[in-house]
């Protein structure tokens, strides 16, 4: 008999909670759309929390690996090891009617839905749950929250630093708590859906020669999708010498390094609202280039509206300062756009 067959315990556990989890962490060659996993680890838990198994690869990203001087894998190191279509089965195995869970879970999941692009497949795995969502949510007394952070609250030693098996498994070690805590104060999990990227295509990067294998390529174009209502009211206008709070209206505006639907999901799960235009009421506007004459860029400096590039966006995104109003009743989930 498992815990969760204990009737005892079974009573006091939340029956809405998922079944399953699987904690992953990537290392990556950076953080662009065209960026690759160079090795990737997956802690399988159960419905409680408790390890059941790990597993770890290196991946040959078929490119430079980036910033060695951060994950310590070289070309040489990685020459040698699997594509990631090579991987994919195993992967899968491990995602498999699980709750991915990560640690900033909208990069992770955006660098894995890509690798399974390229390969022409798709991740089995239908919701994720950012820890750093998680400990908003329980309003841990966190200074920031970076790993490190979380894992020093709960006691975890981490080890190897960018090294995805040890991330891995130091993000399950300070999971398993926190999904106490919440099941303990009926705390709602904050799952999102982990809706395939569509930016990839078949259509080669140039036109194809006699024998020339065809390779993904970003499209130029960005499917429509419905946001999620935000839970939270807006405080209103973004100032400069104070953090992001949630419930605050974010637009995006023009050309970003990293997806800008990957920017729109960091900006939900740390309880921003994510506007489509610029009104009176956009706390903040984002954009690399505030003198664009684009109609967000035109709005913003008509209304006065605060405005920040990139960069200082991502930076503010680590410590987005909880809202006032009770926690909200219902979790909002990406909805998937409708074929219409």
């Amino acid at each position: 008999m498992t815990m969760l067959d204990d009737p005892a315990i079974s009573a006091m556990w939340p029956a809405a909670y998922p079944r399953g989890y699987a904690v992953v962490d990537v290392e990556t060659t950076g953080l662009a759309r065209d960026d690759r996993i160079v090795s990737a680890a997956v802690y399988r838990l159960d419905a409680r929390g408790d390890v059941e198994d790990h597993w770890y690869t290196l991946v040959n990203p078929e490119r430079d690996p980036g910033p060695v001087w951060i994950h310590g894998l070289t070309a040489d190191v990685l020459a040698g090891a699997p594509l990631f279509r090579d991987v994919a089965h195993d992967f899968s195995e491990r995602l498999a009617d699980r709750v991915l869970v990560a640690h900033n879970a909208a990069f992770d999941w955006s660098m894995i839905s890509r690798e399974y692009a390229r390969a022409k497949a798709t991740a089995p795995t239908r919701q994720r749950l950012c820890t750093i969502a998680l400990a908003r949510e329980l309003r841990l007394p966190l200074p920031n929250h970076k790993l490190a952070t979380l894992a020093e609250h709960f006691g975890v030693v981490q080890q190897r630093a960018h090294h995805a098996l040890d991330d891995a498994r130091v993000l399950a070690e300070a999971f398993r708590p926190s999904l106490h805590a919440a099941a303990r104060d009926g705390v709602r999990l904050p799952l999102l859906e982990c809706r395939p990227l569509t930016e990839w295509s078949d259509t080669p990067a140039t036109p194809p020669l006699i024998g020339r294998q065809t390779a993904y390529r970003p499209a130029t174009w960005r499917p429509s999708r419905r946001l999620p209502p935000c839970p939270y009211p807006n405080p209103g206008r973004y100032e400069s010498d104070k953090p992001l709070a949630q419930g605050m209206r974010v637009a995006f505006s023009g050309d970003t390094s990293v997806d800008r639907e990957l920017l729109e999901d960091r900006a939900i799960e740390a309880g921003l609202h994510v506007a489509t235009s610029v009104s009176r009421k956009t706390s903040l506007l984002v954009t690399n280039d505030p003198e664009a004459a684009t109609s967000k860029a035109v709005k913003a400096a008509e209304y006065g509206t605060p405005v920040v590039d990139e960069a200082a966006f991502t930076h503010l995104l680590r410590d987005v300062a909880p809202s006032p109003s009770a926690l909200p009743a219902a979790v909002p989930t990406v909805v998937p756009p409708s074929d219409g």
